[in-house]
């Protein structure tokens, strides 16, 4: 049997639902079958305080200083911090931020060294996570710098639907600046071949939305779909890629017409997020494609107002867990095991 995928977790804003999160989905054995995971922060601090429900066994984690030391057939965590802190679920704080600091550029930096496959990220405030060391408005753009990706493209993904964009966590207001056909031609091309590397679509149908109510109803509401999308599909067109549009956003969810495509293209965050977590909220996964790694998380927030209340819903987190497994071994040119 080849080895199993062995995926860093970084634990998030420990304010938040993270922790929970992950205790919840690791408490499923199941799981160990298909991956080891290696949580980054010490088990004592993160998981101690949560229920263990009669008759069952609690959640314990082989705690090590390196990820050098993990092993297969249970969950592992590497000590990434050593100092005692106080935390209050929902109260972020400057120890959390911190926290989510430290293990994610720990889980990093064993990436990059090898030690891991892939890592799954839970989820940060990115106001509260904000340092002389990290300066970046979300995981995609410090990821995409760390790794040295030239690009890279949100993806966000259910069973039957993928959805990215082209500009990210940017101001509505400077979308259409953004917006070029440089810019455009790019992610397209990174999306083409994230279907084809990652999820084995070896002749993808992509569509791509307009920027524009109607995309731009011939001119009369905008010219962005005339002079830039429109040259950039026919473009790709020419070269002999499944591209098409530009699709009218409100339409073209509105009439399901992404069952036809394999993925969806969005020119701004919420253009895509919104109908992507109307559709597919608690199973959908966040991945970052164009990265020489994979990393996945779930397609939520920290939720602060659920935190201490043991009733978060940890089914996108495993998601984003089970398909890190998948695309691990997809790269790895395995066959990825039907689970679910």
């Amino acid at each position: 049997m080849s080895q199993l995928p062995r995926l860093g977790i970084s634990v998030g804003d420990l304010a938040g639902i993270g922790p929970e999160i992950i205790y919840k989905t690791l408490r499923d054995v199941r799981l160990l079958k298909y991956c080891t995971p290696v949580v980054y922060g010490t088990a004592t601090v993160l998981f101690d305080d949560f229920p263990t429900e009669e008759h069952t066994e609690p959640l314990t984690f082989r705690q090590v200083r390196a990820a050098a030391d993990i092993a297969t057939g249970k969950p592992n965590a590497v000590t990434c911090w050593d100092e005692d802190f106080v935390l209050t679920p929902g109260q972020p704080s400057a120890a959390s931020g911190a926290a989510a600091r430290q293990s994610l550029l720990a889980a990093c930096r064993d990436l990059k060294e090898g030690l891991l496959d892939g890592i799954v990220t839970a989820p940060i405030s990115k106001e509260n996570t904000q340092a002389d060391d990290f300066r970046y408005p979300g995981h995609t753009e410090f990821l995409t710098s760390f790794f040295g990706a030239p690009e890279s493209l949100m993806f966000l993904v259910s069973e039957d639907l993928r959805v990215a964009t082209v500009t990210g966590h940017i101001p509505l207001k400077d979308v259409s600046g953004r917006v070029t056909k440089e810019l455009l031609t790019k992610k397209l091309r990174i999306l083409l071949t994230s279907l084809r590397q990652d999820f084995g679509i070896q002749k993808p149908r992509v569509a791509v939305l307009g920027l524009n109510p109607h995309a731009g109803e011939k001119g009369l509401l905008g010219t962005e779909e005339a002079d830039i999308v429109t040259p950039v599909i026919q473009q790709l067109l020419e070269e002999g890629h499944l591209v098409y549009g530009p699709f009218p956003a409100d339409g073209y969810f509105g009439t399901r017409q992404y069952h036809q495509f394999d993925a969806t293209l969005a020119l701004y965050h919420d253009q895509g997020l919104i109908p992507f977590k109307t559709l597919a909220f608690e199973r959908g996964v966040n991945f970052t494609a164009g990265l020489p790694i994979v990393r996945t998380s779930p397609d939520h927030g920290t939720a602060y107002g659920l935190a201490g209340t043991f009733k978060a819903d940890e089914t996108s987190f495993r998601e984003a867990l089970y398909l890190a497994c998948d695309l691990v071994r997809q790269r790895q040119g395995l066959v990825v095991e039907k689970r679910r």
